[in-house]
């Protein structure tokens, strides 16, 4: 009689064991043998198991990653019935002394800068995994962080590429005094490259890029030589695969001086807007999410509009979003209170949640998106293996840095 053993056990049978394992017990798996590893990895089993584990979640209930001070925190939110919200705890990246200034999202995975530290860190907070990332040149030039950034990928049937993007568009008494520089990291070969672009747009600095489907997508307009503001009227989106920006697409509205846009994402499928009149109107708010996206083209669909009285404001989301389609509902941070979460739907819907649970640092520099587990290895560099830079590429970048950094004192 053959003794049957992990190693020998059905195909079918294993990948069914799988997916009934708790998220938090994959690094176990892993660990194994080399055969649950590998299976582990998989695209079609990452699907499987994530699905199974939301199914499993309550009903109306979205975790979301919300930042609070310099540390960033799993929370779940309720939408139905009385809203509420639980403090799930905070997501340690190596160890509890490593400050976030800012993060951005990408299926999973989350490109975090840090406050006292030059280099990035992409981690999958799930599995704890960091890529740490070492700038070429210090981003913060003349105090700083001056550079907006992206995280993307080329997507092939059996794998995906991970690239970060990051770039520097300057602008101060053009044409005389204006900078721009782009340029992206590899996690593959682990070098960092310029790129040759030289942009007929400007991005709007303050509205940080939303990344969907691998691409990302930012707030631009015209660039205009008389203008020092950007006065952003339309979307461009930068491809990872091409690694070009596309054309500058339509937004679904026509924007005031004083209005307030943001981008986010819906289930990673779709791109949505919020627009908010701020002092020209505060009685409405306006939300459209895309019915077709892509780098050159792109068309939108009304989701939502918040309409109050004239004695009673729509409370104004600060920073990011995200929206529950199904809920057909909107939610951000108060902009008057970083401790509070508002809740925006039809027929003048409104409600405001208290975050609850032990938070740290309490300073109000807060941001938040929606979370779902990702499975994705982040790949590391070879051991010993790190390549370096051409002494002309370096050459290059040392001698533009310095002109930004002889412009910024001479603004100064």
């Amino acid at each position: 009689m053959t003794t049957m053993t992990i190693s020998n056990l059905p195909g079918d049978l294993v990948n069914e064991i799988l997916t009934r394992v708790p998220l938090k017990s994959m690094r176990a798996v892993r660990l194994t043998c080399k055969k649950w590893n590998d299976l582990s990895k998989s695209q079609s089993f990452t699907k499987m198991h994530i699905g199974k584990t939301l199914a499993a979640t309550k009903k109306d209930e979205s975790q979301m990653i919300v930042m609070m001070g310099y540390s960033l925190y799993l929370t779940s939110i309720v939408i139905s019935g009385d809203p509420s919200t639980e403090h799930k705890g905070q997501l340690i990246c190596l160890n509890g002394q490593v400050k976030v200034s800012k993060f951005y999202h990408c299926e999973g995975l989350l490109l975090c800068l840090l406050k006292d530290d030059s280099r990035f860190v992409v981690w999958n907070p799930y599995l704890g995994q960091p890529r740490w990332i070492e700038p070429r040149y210090s981003h913060r030039p003349k105090g700083w962080d001056r550079f907006s950034y992206a995280l993307g990928y080329v997507n092939n049937e059996s794998f995906r590429r991970y690239k970060l993007f990051r770039f520097i568009d300057y602008y101060y008494n053009a044409p005389e005094k204006q900078f721009f520089w782009y340029e992206i990291y590899d996690f593959d070969s682990d070098l960092w490259t310029s790129l040759d672009v030289t942009p007929h747009w400007r991005i709007a600095f303050s509205n940080g890029g939303v990344s969907l489907k691998g691409n990302t997508y930012w707030f631009a307009a015209e660039r205009n030589l008389d203008l020092e503001e950007v006065i952003a009227d339309r979307l461009i989106c930068f491809d990872f695969t091409s690694e070009r920006f596309g054309p500058l697409l339509p937004l679904p509205f026509s924007g005031g001086h004083d209005d307030y846009m943001t981008l986010s994402c819906v289930r990673e499928e779709k791109l949505a807007v919020l627009l908010q009149h701020n002092e020209s109107n505060p009685y409405e708010l306006d939300l459209w999410i895309t019915t077709k996206l892509e780098t050159e083209e792109v068309s939108w669909s009304k989701f939502l509009r918040v309409a109050t009285e004239f004695d009673n404001w729509v409370p104004f989301i600060g920073g990011s979003f995200f929206i529950d389609e199904e809920k057909k509902v909107a939610i951000g941070f108060d902009d008057g209170n970083c401790h509070t979460i508002n809740i925006i739907g039809e027929a003048g819907y409104l409600r405001a949640l208290d975050l609850v649970g032990d938070f740290g640092d309490q300073r109000c520099n807060t941001d938040l998106c929606s979370y779902v587990p990702s499975l994705l290895q982040i790949k590391q560099p070879e051991v010993g293996e790190r390549k370096q830079q051409s002494d002309l590429e370096k050459l290059r970048y040392d001698k533009n840095i310095s002109r930004l950094i002889v412009l910024l004192e001479g603004k100064q």
